[in-house]
């Protein structure tokens, strides 16, 4: 079973990488600071668990341990344990969920290692939204899309948000980064993905005549100003969700929710 240490002092030194979690200026999962990735919430911190991001140090109150036992037996990773009050003073608000994982990031994976064997892929261009980026690897995972790629301006997937948001997705699809786009758009037409642009424009094919290729990748643009032009051009064809009159456009992981949910239906 996992060592239970229980802790009475929110100023304990052994739980200081769980503090001030809203605090811009201290956020512990910020790649330029501790680096670390947070995980909240049992069913987050289970995926953790079973994800090449391995926890060093487990926080929540008793009920969270019971329903983590399980998962917990053999690793050998401490579980804080502490009350709700005590909690809330270490990560500065009350957690509605019990319990935080932590982990360190393992080094990042490249392209060419998120790619092998990749049917479907996202591909991100000046995504900066976390929860967008949150809802688009749970999206991902229900609907069977492989991996996801940023390319230029886009958050990092590992920031606690967007971490609870894909429901701990981001720790098990594959992601890298690439090279700037829209450069880089040659390496996945060589590797045989079909690049396709996503656009609300009504000259541009549908999703379901567009998506031919055996392996698609889908880029997807930041909310309001969408993909660049340049990115547009470099594309093999461009799509679009049909939509009612009046719309002009739908929220990016929405967008990218249908484009999945086409590729199911395609193949």
């Amino acid at each position: 079973m996992a060592e239970v240490i229980d802790i009475d002092d929110p100023a304990d030194p052994r739980v200081a990488d769980f503090r001030d979690l809203s605090n811009a200026d201290r956020r512990p999962d910020l790649p330029g600071g501790k680096g670390l990735v947070i995980a909240e919430g049992t069913v987050v911190v289970e995926r953790m668990l079973a994800s090449r991001f391995a926890p060093f140090a487990v926080l929540g109150v008793a009920r969270r341990y019971e329903l983590l036992a399980e998962q917990l037996a053999g690793v050998p990773v401490p579980y804080y344990r502490a009350t709700a009050e005590v909690m809330a003073e270490i990560v500065g608000f009350h957690l509605n969920r019990g319990v935080l994982a932590a982990a360190r990031r393992p080094p990042e994976l490249t392209a060419e290692q998120v790619l092998a064997g990749a049917r479907t892929v996202a591909v991100l261009e000046g995504v900066n939204d976390h929860e967008n980026i949150g809802s688009i690897f749970r999206n991902a995972a229900g609907l069977g899309a492989d991996a996801v790629l940023f390319g230029d301006r886009c958050s990092d997937p590992l920031y606690r948000r967007s971490v609870r948001v894909s429901m701990g997705h981001v720790l098990r699809i594959p992601f890298a980064q690439l090279p700037p786009l829209p450069g880089s758009l040659d390496m996945l037409r060589d590797k045989g993905l079909q690049i396709i642009a996503l656009t609300p424009d009504p000259k541009a094919d549908t999703l379901a005549t567009a998506m031919t290729g055996e392996r698609v990748a889908l880029l997807l643009g930041a909310e309001g100003p969408g993909l660049t032009e340049e990115t547009m051009r470099a594309s093999d064809t461009r799509a679009r969700i049909p939509m009612t009159p009046g719309t002009d456009s739908l929220n990016v992981a929405t967008a990218a929710a249908m484009a999945f949910y086409e590729r199911v239906r395609a193949q």
